[in-house]
């Protein structure tokens, strides 16, 4: 499936999807030590995460235009770069939600779904590393495999916290603002399911 010619394809996809992957480190770190006053400049921080993988993904754009040939099809080529891209895009929106709601105390129910999020980013890495050469690896699907996982340990963990919070939480607007962070989360791990789709349908399409 790659040829040297073809390799900028995957190194970028490769570098994006560990863009994704320092951005849950940093979203972890975020909620494990939380001080109100150090989000404001780690916004900063995730905000050049999020600029680099957009340059990158741009930048790809730009060669794939020019490009006469291609590794895989083009559609699929600019569809695994959006899914990579938008895996880092909905971990910004999670710090940006702690942010702009002015978040004083972190809920501890989040913090063993932020760890899943390194393990879950750190799967789509390995999946992408084993994109090239899916036909020699034999643990190409256990990375889909494990991917889907943990996507659904993220479905009961979200649906077990939107009860609890709806049960024992009080004040309105405390369930609002933690519905909405609880739904990005959620959105973080079904960004990483779509990166193994977008990867399984490529795989099929060139078997």
């Amino acid at each position: 499936m790659s040829r040297k010619s073809d390799q900028y394809y995957f190194d970028t996809f490769l570098k994006c999807a560990n863009f994704a992957y320092e951005a849950s480190q940093l979203l972890n770190e975020v909620v494990n030590d939380y001080t109100p006053d150090r989000v404001s400049n780690l916004t900063d921080k995730i905000h050049e995460i999020e600029h680099n993988a957009d340059h990158e993904k741009h930048e790809m754009t730009e060669v794939l235009i020019k490009a006469f040939v291609t590794p895989i099809e083009r559609e699929d080529i600019m569809e695994l770069a959006h899914n990579i891209d938008n895996m880092v895009d909905r971990i910004e929106d999670v710090l940006m939600r702690l942010y702009c709601d002015n978040i004083q105390t972190i809920r501890p129910e989040i913090l063993p779904i932020c760890e899943l999020l390194i393990q879950n980013t750190n799967e789509v890495v390995e999946l992408i590393k084993d994109l090239p050469k899916f036909k020699k690896n034999a643990e190409f699907k256990e990375h889909i495999v494990n991917i889907n996982t943990m996507e659904g340990k993220a479905d009961v963990m979200f649906i077990d916290n939107m009860r609890n919070l709806h049960v024992h939480e009080k004040d309105a607007l405390q369930v609002l603002v933690w519905r909405d962070i609880f739904n990005c989360l959620e959105r973080c791990h079904d960004a990483c399911e779509d990166v193994a789709s977008s990867v399984e349908k490529i795989v099929l399409k060139n078997a």
